[in-house]
C-alpha cells in the first residue's frame, strides 16, 4: 500500500521534530536521493511503488554513488546536501525518513533493502537487529 504524501511528511515532521513541513520534505527528498544510489532492481522499484509518487520519483532517479557509502558516510553525504546541515542533524534527517521509509516498507522489504546496504544502515532504519 502507497503512503499518503501528508502521512510520510506528518512522520518524518514529527521523528525529525522539525518545525515546518518544508524542512521535513528537504530531508526527506535528499535522503532517499541518496539512499536511491544504493539500491537496485526490484527492491528499489518495491520501494518506490510504496512510497508517494513524488518521492518515489525521486528514488528512482538518484543522486549517482561512485561506491556503497558507509553509514557514517552517508550521513557526511547528507550533511553536503542539506544547506547548515551538521553531521549530527544530518543523522538526525536521515533516521527521521528513513525509519519513515521503513514503515512503509514493511518489514520483509525492509530486511531486503539492508542486504542491499553497507553494515550497519539497519541503526539509521530505526532496525537495530541482525538481518
Amino acid at each position: 500500500m502507497v503512503m499518503r504524501w501528508e502521512a510520510f511528511l506528518h512522520q518524518v515532521k514529527e521523528r525529525g521534530d522539525y518545525e515546518t513541513t518544508r524542512e521535513a520534505e528537504r530531508a526527506a527528498r535528499t535522503v532517499l536521493a541518496l539512499l536511491g544510489a544504493h539500491l537496485v532492481g526490484e527492491v528499489r522499484a518495491e520501494l518506490a511503488a510504496r512510497l508517494p509518487e513524488s518521492l518515489a520519483l525521486v528514488l528512482l532517479n538518484p543522486l549517482q554513488a561512485r561506491e556503497p557509502l558507509s553509514p557514517e558516510r552517508f550521513v557526511r553525504a547528507t550533511a553536503a546536501w542539506i544547506e547548515g546541515a551538521t553531521e549530527q542533524t544530518a543523522a538526525w534527517d536521515v533516521s527521521a525518513v528513513l525509519s519513515v521509509a521503513a514503515d512503509a516498507a514493511g518489514d520483509e522489504l525492509t530486511r531486503h533493502i539492508l542486504l542491499q546496504l553497507p553494515a550497519g544502515y539497519d541503526l539509521l532504519f530505526g532496525h537495530p537487529h541482525p538481518v
